[in-house]
């Protein structure tokens, strides 16, 4: 697919068929740019005590994985530890001091009182001042194992930085396969380090843009299934779906507001694009812009006090936001010739975009207090981002010669990663909430 080009361009992503081909397969996360301060951290492999076999994967591994890839910790390779403690009173910290390490991470795994699934108990310790900074049990169901490692991660990841981690979380993406009248469109979510993708829905017909709910359990999304675009409320977990909206026209870029009782979305039953409010219990749509120009993409603040949206009606695309209830828009993002795609930052403070400057687009940040972007990416085709669920990364789709990947880049933009499918292009990245 792609970069829009205008606005008009801009809408037709909700009306166009994709032109990629990809297969369904698990997608591989490689760090392509790291943070030089890092913190040297060792998660040492935790004692199985469980009362079935040890999986493949160790607990370990996952954890390690997790914290690698947020850029901002060095684990320690296991086969470089000189001595393996499962419990804080069997670390000898000069040992571990000698080998550069500023934290040390020990615990074991066991089967629960009750008998079913298992409990991970972890402690970190600062290895300078042999202080223990965290101490906890996570409990999960039998299949749980790898979502406990990931909450583990989330704790490690706060205890050290103050920021939630965002490890346990999903990710949502479209995937297509095969060519012309062959092609079929996948809506997959994943955990967040890529593993277990499960495709959600299916269809010989376009989908777009995946939209999770504030509680996680749903995604709202475009399919083209019935010949025009219509929107669709799908269970992740049962596959059950509402049909949202298939009036005459468009409808298309749906989002949940955060307290899930209300969908934004663009319609065009009045005969231009506009943004509409949806309330989900009773259905009743109300539209909130009236304009002649095209806006669309509409995100909601943190708070729920204001949908922010693309339109052209300054004469080059660019972010308004206006209240649900409706009134007069306003311009937000002041810089640029193109600003489109907007996602919010969970404190509400910054504004992802796809910026387009001549034939190059770009993931920029605006500050909305600063007034002023930060450019984080270096490709010339980036689009669609997405903040994680704690602010500290973005996913976002882009094209590596004529290959659509997933990436994402730290908010600071100092840590870059990708998300790379074996074979062919993923697109339409959405992360999820926090998963509890």
């Amino acid at each position: 697919m792609m970069v829009i080009r205008n606005v008009k361009k801009l809408l037709f992503i909700f009306i166009a068929a994709l032109s990629f081909q990809t297969a369904q397969a698990q997608l591989e996360i490689e760090i392509i740019s790291g943070n030089a301060s890092a913190l040297p951290i060792a998660i040492v492999p935790m004692a199985w005590q469980a009362n079935d076999p040890a999986p493949a994967t160790r607990v370990d591994e996952i954890i390690s994985g997790d914290l690698y890839r947020s850029g901002l910790f060095d684990p320690m390779d296991v086969g470089d530890m000189a001595e393996k403690p499962t419990d804080g009173e069997a670390i000898r910290f000069g040992n571990w001091r000698l080998l550069k390490v500023d934290y040390i991470v020990v615990g074991q795994v066991r089967t629960p009182p009750d008998g079913d699934g298992y409990e991970l108990i972890y402690q970190l310790f600062d290895v300078h001042t042999q202080e223990m900074l965290l101490s906890r049990i996570t409990t999960v169901g039998p299949g749980d194992l790898r979502f406990g490692a990931h909450r583990v991660a989330d704790s490690i990841y706060e205890a050290l930085t103050g920021v939630p981690g965002a490890f346990s979380t999903r990710i949502a993406y479209i995937t297509a396969t095969g060519l012309g009248n062959d092609q079929r469109y996948e809506l997959v979510v994943a955990d967040a380090d890529g593993f277990g993708p499960q495709s959600i829905v299916g269809s010989p017909e376009p989908l777009l843009s995946p939209a999770w709910s504030p509680d996680g359990r749903h995604l709202a999304y475009v399919s083209f299934e019935q010949g025009n675009s219509a929107i669709y409320m799908q269970d992740v977990s049962t596959g059950a779906r509402e049909l949202i909206s298939s009036g005459k026209g468009i409808n298309g870029a749906p989002s949940f507001s955060p307290d899930g009782k209300r969908m934004a979305l663009t319609l065009s039953r009045t005969g231009n694009p506009e943004i509409n409010v949806r309330d989900m219990a009773t259905g009743r749509t109300n539209q909130v812009t009236q304009h002649w120009s095209i806006d669309t993409e509409p995100v909601w603040s943190p708070d729920g006090r204001y949908i922010y949206f693309t339109s052209d009606r300054g004469g080059r695309p660019q972010i308004y936001r206006v209240s649900p209830e409706g009134g007069n828009p306003q311009r937000v993002t002041l810089e640029g010739d193109y600003n489109a795609r907007a996602s919010i930052s969970p404190d509400g403070r910054r504004i992802a975009v796809a910026q387009g400057r001549g034939n190059e687009y770009r993931i920029a940040v605006w500050d909305i207090e600063t007034e002023r972007f930060t450019v984080l990416t270096p490709g010339t085709l980036d689009e669609s981002p997405s903040f994680a669920p704690n602010g500290s990364m973005i996913l976002y789709a882009t094209r590596e010669g004529s290959r659509g990947v997933l990436s994402a880049v730290s908010a600071d933009g100092n840590v870059r990663q990708r998300l790379i499918l074996s074979e062919g292009d993923v697109r339409e990245p959405a992360w999820s909430p926090v998963i509890r």
